[in-house]
């Protein structure tokens, strides 16, 4: 009997890994919010995010997790964005390094600037987790997803889905 309750979670697991990497999330349409949340570790988000904002899809922008050390001339300079823009409507979160920590620092911004729709972008295997450590973190804005689309390794994607189940593990026991 032990060997086929076992047998079971195994096969769940994996299951929830082959869904997990098969139904990664996609870009985001085009559609207009109040603010775009970058966050940072990841190639070509920070493109999305300027470009979206470029484009008047959106108000403002917090980058989180940017480190102590750049400076927005920084930024404008290697992502060929001009000044004013980072000096108008971009703000860099510099508390965050983790994904829990991006959801706090996200959350914050969010309630001090009341803002009402959020467009998140992160990378598609990175998305499942960091919205969910979002959705923990605020009531009322509806965030929508602008996964940037890579091909990640079978290990990054079975290191992330891990960690992605335990952090569901951990909501369900209030942790």
């Amino acid at each position: 009997m032990i060997t086929r309750i076992l047998a079971f979670l195994l096969l769940l697991y994996l299951l929830g890994y082959a869904v997990f990497a098969v139904m990664l999330p996609e870009a985001g349409d085009d559609r207009q919010t109040d603010a775009i949340v970058v966050l940072t570790g990841g190639a070509k988000r920070l493109e999305r995010g300027i470009d979206l904002l470029e484009r008047g899809r959106a108000q403002r922008m917090l980058i989180s997790g940017v480190a102590r050390s750049v400076r927005p001339s920084e930024l404008a300079q290697r992502y060929d964005a001009e000044q004013a823009l980072f000096d108008c409507c971009i703000d860099l979160g510099r508390e965050a390094v983790d994904t829990r920590s991006n959801a706090e620092e996200t959350a914050d911004w969010i309630k001090r600037h009341k803002f009402k729709s959020v467009r998140l972008v992160t990378t598609d295997w990175h998305m499942p987790r960091a919205r969910l450590e979002i959705a923990r973190k605020m009531d009322g804005p509806t965030v929508f997803g602008d996964a940037i689309q890579s091909s990640p390794s079978f290990r990054t994607l079975f290191l992330e889905y891990n960690k992605y189940i335990l952090r569901q593990a951990a909501t369900l026991v209030g942790i």
